[in-house]
């Protein structure tokens, strides 16, 4: 009898993430990679997030792990197109290794970026949020791939949600996938908490780990302009787009292990807003903070 393997979307994800095979001229590495289905049409901005990082821990020794990246998306790829990742080596210090990547497709630029790894084992001062307490179990829960089921036929989001989405993703807050938060709105308060893990089981090294944290992240950070605002994912006529995206890593995670994100806005005006997480293991450990701004807009009724 012949075996076939199942491709799940976190398998596909993994194999997208791995990129292909470095080239090398002067201090520019040259790498290939490709794009992973998004409802959009447009390159997830998640995605070549965290490829970047892939792209330029290549480029870097085994001991040093990303700490750090700042990444600004100059306009829409197409996912239709291969990409390519063009990695600068700025620096190499003592503790630290720079990297600047331009990734490209037939247009030009879609995202510029500069990544930041640190030597392992470093020690300093150390001090961390504490995570709020008395949460529901992320099991008690119900994940946004049943509640985006019913919709499924109907909507290309929720279809990507409810079986193609590698991240099993649960609200301790309403979700506003599928209506606005009025609560939220009236209180004028965009915090929200939500758990999130991998749909399934990965055995990666710990940079894969770190990237496939910039992906998942950017499923939620637009969540709760959002929701202060009154709005959610499904209002009539919205658009969206990430304008740049930043994230620091302190500690090794494993994605395979819940994760909890509390997030906050603090700010939207001129159809921008700014979103804002902090994200815990289980087990308490502040392990990353993320920031991105995004265009929002909403047709005038």
């Amino acid at each position: 009898m012949t075996q076939t393997n199942t491709v799940t979307p976190l398998n596909h994800l993994v194999k997208v993430l791995r990129l292909g095979e470095p080239s090398t001229y002067r201090n520019h590495t040259y790498i290939n990679g490709e794009s992973m289905y998004f409802p959009t049409g447009r390159v997830y901005g998640g995605q070549v997030i965290a490829q970047s990082v892939i792209a330029a821990s290549k480029t870097v020794s085994a001991s040093r792990l990303p700490n750090s990246i700042h990444g600004y998306f100059i306009t829409a790829g197409d996912i239709r197109q291969d990409l390519l990742f063009d990695v600068e080596n700025l620096r190499d210090g003592r503790s630290f290794s720079a990297r600047r990547v331009n990734v490209t497709q037939a247009e030009g630029s879609i995202l510029t970026a500069i990544a930041s790894f640190q030597e392992t084992g470093q020690e300093g001062v150390e001090f961390s949020d504490p995570m709020p307490d008395d949460l529901p179990d992320p099991e008690s829960l119900t994940s946004a791939k049943e509640l985006m089921q019913p919709f499924a036929e109907k909507s290309p989001f929720a279809s990507y949600y409810a079986e193609k989405s590698p991240f099993d993703i649960r609200h301790i807050t309403p979700t506003v996938m599928l209506q606005a938060d009025k609560k939220s709105a009236a209180h004028d308060s965009g915090k929200q908490m939500v758990w999130m893990k991998v749909d399934g089981h990965v055995d990666v090294p710990q940079v894969m780990h770190r990237a496939l944290l910039a992906i998942g992240c950017d499923q939620l950070m637009m969540e709760p302009v959002l929701r202060r605002a009154g709005l959610s994912i499904s209002t009539p006529g919205i658009s969206y787009a990430s304008i740049d995206h930043s994230m620091w890593w302190y500690r090794d995670l494993d994605i395979n292990e819940w994760h909890l994100y509390v997030q906050d806005t603090p700010i939207a005006a001129h159809g921008r807003g700014l979103g804002n997480a902090k994200v815990y293991s289980q087990s308490g450990d502040l392990v990353a903070v993320i920031a991105q701004e995004a265009m929002v807009r909403v047709p005038r009724q």
